[in-house]
């Protein structure tokens, strides 16, 4: 009956997709549950008199920097990330997938899902100004709101450059690893030295691509041939130098401080955590085969994109229903706040449900959707510039009416200008179809 029992139950558990590593999933998984419970706890809402005050209740607090040591997973999921860059990528070459297509791929995943997202917020906020919102508000709102969306910017230009970084990885995988790496510390070194704060945000490009390109090394076994007596030591020796350079007093304490602009210490975090990803591997493994977290899985990375875009969103429709119900905003990080934060993680996270579960359609539709194999390169390019300066925008002004709907119109746009014209039949020839004949069965799996 045991048996039986665990046949069955094995049985209704999704399986996992060929190329897909299940271990890589799961890691995907938590990280987007860690991004959401953390931006959840991080948002000071308190009154000022009759007026709602925005702001980040962790701020200077020395617990909190302590903490992000453990749950800055930024690095860990530009990794995953490289991990699946590099197998998608291969996959569509092996069936004679362009470079066009892998980007255009790329996009549709990564930025259709985004322009219902800003429609919809533009629309929120007109809404909002018409009904008397206070224009402080919605700006403190919006900022708060924008923050996150530079993780689309810079994983979408990543993203696109996977191909010309996989071609550099199976040439000379270390020399380009040690470029990338020399270039985010002489960065680090020159913002330092010049105190000119701009010259740090060319890391965006050396310290995440870096990153990726760790995530290629993981794909391809690099750190499973290391022997695994010496994984516990490495982990410890990367913290011990992590602790040396954060002591200099040149970086913050805080990784999530260390993000705007990305800095080497997120490098080496990444380096720890690949190495704590292998040792744990074997365990993560046997968690895989469980049918109740292969289910959870599914769940939430079908899902990766309406979650990562719409969470935001649904922390202030949260916050915005006690306001209207009339319960009161405690003071952050305040007795009462501590102990309401229970509440408050389960009405986000039940918000975050109902949302995937209303909308999650159109996302897999963008995942589903198959990549062409021709295309113009340039053009994919083109697109990809056009989405990432789209999202700049909501990033660098915030969310409002006129930021959200140009930052849509402009991802839009991209989309438009990647998607190549289907091949004209003549009438009456071949069978009657779809675009879809056109197309090569690309980028099919929900990765984000």
């Amino acid at each position: 009956m045991a048996l039986q029992a665990r046949s069955t139950a094995t049985a209704t558990a999704p399986a996992v997709p060929a190329g897909r590593d299940p271990v890589i999933d799961l890691v995907r998984a938590a990280c987007l549950v860690v991004v959401v419970a953390l931006h959840a706890l991080m948002a000071g809402i308190s009154t000022d008199g009759d007026r709602l005050v925005v702001g980040d209740a962790t701020h200077g607090q020395g617990w909190f920097a302590a903490l992000t040591w453990l749950v800055q997973i930024m690095p860990l999921f530009f990794l995953a990330g490289g991990f699946a860059n590099l197998t998608q990528w291969r996959r569509l070459r092996s069936r004679g997938g362009t470079a066009a297509a892998y980007v255009h791929g790329r996009l549709i995943r990564l930025a259709r899902p985004a322009v219902i997202t800003f429609g919809t917020i533009a629309a929120g906020f007109a809404l909002a100004s018409l009904l008397g919102a206070p224009d402080d508000l919605l700006g403190q709102v919006g900022y708060r709101m924008g923050q996150p969306m530079w993780f689309l910017a810079v994983y979408l230009g990543v993203s696109a450059v996977a191909p010309i970084m996989v071609r550099l990885h199976e040439k000379a995988p270390g020399e380009t690893l040690v470029v990338l790496t020399v270039a985010a510390v002489l960065v680090d070194g020159l913002r330092a030295a010049g105190g000119a704060e701009g010259v740090g945000y060319a890391n965006l490009g050396f310290v995440w691509l870096a990153l990726q390109q760790l995530g290629f090394g993981y794909a391809d076994g690099w750190f499973r041939r290391i022997d695994r007596r010496l994984l516990p030591a490495a982990i410890v020796a990367g913290l011990l130098l992590l602790i040396m350079i954060v002591g200099t007093g040149r970086y913050p304490v805080s990784m999530i401080d260390n993000l705007n602009p990305p800095t080497c210490c997120l490098l080496l975090l990444g380096l720890v955590q690949v190495l704590a990803l292998t040792l744990a591997e074997p365990v993560l493994r046997r968690w895989t085969r469980l049918p109740d977290v292969r289910r959870t899985v599914a769940a939430i990375n079908g899902h990766a994109m309406t979650i990562y875009l719409w969470h935001m969103a649904v922390l202030v429709a949260v916050a915005l229903i006690v306001l209207a119900v009339g319960l009161p905003f405690p003071e952050p990080l305040g007795p009462v706040w501590w102990l309401t934060r229970g509440c408050w993680l389960l009405a986000v996270g039940t918000g975050m449900v109902l949302t995937a579960r209303a909308i999650g359609g159109y996302e897999r539709g963008a995942g589903h959707h198959a990549a062409p194999t021709g295309g113009s390169l340039r053009r994919a390019v083109a697109a990809v510039v056009i989405a990432v300066a789209a999202v700049i925008t909501v990033l660098v002004a915030g969310f409002s009416v006129l930021a959200a709907t140009a930052a849509a119109l402009g991802l839009a746009a991209a989309l438009r200008l990647a998607d190549p014209a289907p091949p004209r039949r003549p009438l009456g020839s071949g069978r009657p179809g779809s675009r879809a004949q056109a197309c090569c069965p690309g980028l099919t799996s929900p990765d984000s």
